[in-house]
């Protein structure tokens, strides 16, 4: 893709609003014929001719080959050229990031997992994300000028449209992150809150991936809790970036103060963190576990320990995972009464519990939820992973640079 395509679609003239609504067309469908685009943009068909042609000129569209069909002259197919530009996109984990690069056609053509790096708020954090970036674009072979757009997903309350971020690296009082990190990597970067970028990942090429799915919820329960929405095909933001606080919802008269400073909230019950307080509070009154053994050693039971223990079938842990489950699909059902989406996707560290957590989950929606509301609602346990993150951040780095 040229530099003086990429200036035109930046200027926002009507002709490149044009080039970037087709794009942005052939992104979602992946192929189009001359006069789908022609009637997508309600131009005639010379009209549309010459700016496909003006497309594949500029390196961003070929031809991929005729449609068959029943009678007449075959029509030309066009799609994206996968050479066209490369994106990447980075999932920030507590001890650990992922890092991958996608071509125009989103395929994933290089991967890393499980780069060691600790999540700190500190300046030095930041420069070790930009240091393993530069690291990973060298092996890649890639030129910097081909990389369109980066993508980092950060735990924490992210606002995209600006670029800040309000729970980490929120040190540069006069700049957006955004900016200091497109600043220091010398190319464009956009940010998001990692629960979204596991929600687009799972949309685009995991439960949503071929499904008729305009609409789903992302559940993510890992060491904490949190919820993607995706209306319309799109990741819904709100006014500020800051949607999705499932976790920070007032539900429990408990008393327990949770780590955004309020007390009561459904993250202080229903979470990774929840369950190993639960856990270890039962052990201490009595109950037998697998577990056991590690508070007797003077240690705390992590969720590495709980997953563990869950996966060889620990009759207390799947009773404790059993009762989050449950009161999370209380709280599922009101979303869905609310929502009436197509798919809901339960994923996160306690979502690979082989498929148990979602079983309780779905007996719960039953309970609690309007059927007529439900009925056309698939709850589904994510299929990516630990991949998901990684994989969103990479489709976002894509949509992210082509947004009109």
């Amino acid at each position: 893709m040229t530099a003086e395509l990429l200036e035109e679609l930046a200027l926002g003239a009507k002709r490149g609003q044009l080039k970037l609504h087709v794009i942005n067309y052939l992104l979602r469908h992946r192929t189009a014929t001359m006069s789908d685009i022609a009637k997508e943009l309600s131009v005639s068909a010379p009209t549309a001719s010459r700016i496909l042609q003006e497309l594949i000129d500029a390196g961003c569209v070929q031809e991929e080959g005729k449609l068959e069909i029943e009678a007449g002259r075959f029509p030309m197919l066009f799609g994206l050229k996968p050479e066209g530009g490369y994106f990447i996109g980075v999932d920030v984990k507590r001890s650990y990031i992922n890092i991958g690069l996608i071509n125009l056609q989103s395929e994933l053509l290089e991967v890393e997992y499980d780069l060691p790096f600790v999540l700190e708020n500190t300046p030095e954090a930041v420069e070790e994300i930009c240091r393993i970036i530069d690291e990973f674009i060298t092996r890649t072979g890639r030129q910097r000028s081909e990389i369109l757009n980066i993508n980092i997903n950060i735990p924490g309350r992210i606002n995209p449209a600006t670029g800040h971020s309000y729970t980490l690296f929120n040190f540069y009082s006069d700049q957006a992150l955004s900016e200091v990190l497109g600043k220091r990597l010398g190319t464009r970067v956009s940010i998001d809150n990692d629960t979204r970028g596991m929600a687009f990942g799972e949309f685009t090429q995991g439960c949503g991936k071929g499904a008729d799915v305009h609409n789903a919820l992302y559940v993510n329960v890992s060491w904490g809790l949190g919820l993607g929405m995706i209306i319309d095909h799109e990741i819904y933001l709100g006014k500020s970036g800051f949607s999705g606080e499932l976790g920070h919802i007032s539900v429990y008269d408990n008393q327990i103060l949770c780590h955004c400073g309020k007390k009561g909230c459904l993250e202080t019950e229903v979470s990774g963190q929840a369950m190993c307080r639960k856990l270890e509070a039962r052990i201490r009154a009595g109950e037998s576990s697998s577990l056991s053994a590690v508070l007797a050693e003077g240690r705390s039971i992590t969720l590495s320990d709980l997953l563990q223990a869950c996966a060889q079938e620990d009759m207390l842990c799947l009773q404790v995972l059993s009762e989050i489950g449950l009161q999370l699909g209380k709280q599922i059902a009101n979303l869905i009464n609310v929502f009436n989406p197509e798919l809901v996707i339960v994923g996160g560290s306690l979502a690979d519990a082989g498929g148990y957590f979602t079983q309780q989950i779905e007996a719960s929606v039953r309970t609690y939820s309007l059927s007529l509301v439900t009925r056309d609602t698939r709850i589904a346990t994510a299929t990516l992973g630990d991949r998901a993150g990684l994989v969103g951040a990479c489709m976002l780095a894509r949509t992210r640079r082509f947004a009109e």
